[in-house]
This record gives C-alpha cells, sequence and structure tokens, in this order.
C-alpha cells in the first residue's frame, strides 16, 4: 500500500468514508496532518504516542513520516471509532492500536519513553497533562490541536483552553509556542 498520494496519506479517503458513516467529525485538519507528518519524519527511529486516535486520520499523517524504526502507540476509548483506524491502518507492523482509556494508557507508561507525544484527546491534554509530560524524553515533542474555538466545545471549554495554554507556556521543563494555525495548535519540547 502506498504512504502517500499527492500531499497526502493515500488511505485518507477510505477512512473519510468510514467517519461519514459514523457521523464522526473530529479528524484532525489537512494542516495538522502535514505537521504530523513532518514531525514523525524529524523522529527517526522515534517511539510516537498518539493519545486520541479517532478513526485514523492523524495516526495515518504519523505514519506517513515515519521511517522503517519508528514506532507508533496510539490510544482512542471508543470502539466503534477506533475499529476504522484499525480497518485502514493495523497491518502496519509499527503501529500499536490500543482501544481503551489513554489515562490508563499514561499512568501505565515508564517516563521518558516518547520522543513525540500528539494530544488530540482529554487525557493527556486537559487532565493528566503532567504525566503525559513526563512521557517526553529529553527533547521530546508534544502537539496539541483544538485551541481554537470548535463547534464540538462545551459551553464552558475557552476557559479551560486558555488554562491550558497558559500552563504549557508557564512549564519550565518545556519550549512552548502556540501556533494560529489550523484548529489551533501548541507545540512544545521537553528541555534537555
Amino acid at each position: 500500500m502506498a504512504l502517500t498520494t499527492d500531499s497526502h496519506p493515500a488511505v485518507l479517503s477510505a477512512i473519510a468514508r468510514g467517519c461519514a458513516a459514523l457521523g464522526f467529525e473530529m479528524s484532525c485538519d489537512p494542516v495538522t496532518g502535514r505537521l504530523l507528518r513532518t514531525l514523525a519524519a524529524a523522529r527517526p527511529g522515534g517511539r510516537l504516542l498518539e493519545l486520541g486516535t479517532g478513526a485514523g486520520v492523524g495516526t495515518s499523517w504519523l505514519l506517513s513520516g515515519m521511517d522503517p524504526g519508528a514506532t507508533l502507540l496510539s490510544v482512542e476509548l471508543d470502539a466503534a471509532v477506533a475499529a476504522v483506524a484499525a480497518e485502514h491502518l493495523a497491518a502496519d507492523p509499527r503501529l500499536e492500536l490500543v482501544v481503551g482509556d489513554g489515562a490508563e494508557l499514561i499512568d501505565a507508561l515508564p517516563p521518558g519513553g516518547f520522543d513525540l507525544v500528539f494530544a488530540d484527546t482529554w487525557p493527556g491534554k486537559f487532565h493528566h497533562l503532567d504525566q503525559a509530560l513526563e512521557l517526553l524524553a529529553p527533547g521530546g515533542l508534544y502537539l496539541v490541536d483544538d485551541l481554537l474555538p470548535q463547534p464540538t466545545w462545551p459551553a464552558d471549554h475557552a476557559a479551560a483552553v486558555d488554562a491550558l495554554v497558559e500552563r504549557l507556556t508557564g512549564d519550565p521543563r518545556l519550549h512552548a509556542t502556540p501556533l494560529d494555525c489550523a484548529s489551533g495548535l501548541l507545540l512544545a519540547t521537553r528541555r534537555p
């Protein structure tokens, strides 16, 4: 299977059909996807963690940037949505898909083991943040998205997003940069 066609992973069309069948509309956008691919490519042989597989859109972008020696561990709570990702991506030997609670996975992982953490769900972003940051190796990258207002946000969510950005940009363990693009991103690196 080709990893990419033109500028996007070849499997995106099939994943989009699976998302439509489920009514799932929370996949990452192409700008975020391209950034994920770039960050994955910058970590040859890297160990990557995705918190919130969804239907596998972000996962496919990460895989399209990874080299043969890199690995990706991805977790999704919603089994029906995760099944779309599994259908299209599980054959890739670099990928381990977990259906379960992201917070439980974060708690079970040893610190310092990941070169890139993409937090695209509540665990590792709005709770279990310190634990997720501890998973980063020195120089490891942490990316969050959906920091600009989204139609799916609960009514009081803007305050939580502001607190998250303030918390990450003020964390002495990190160099963090909010990026006013796509759905609203923040990229941070763990200081050595």
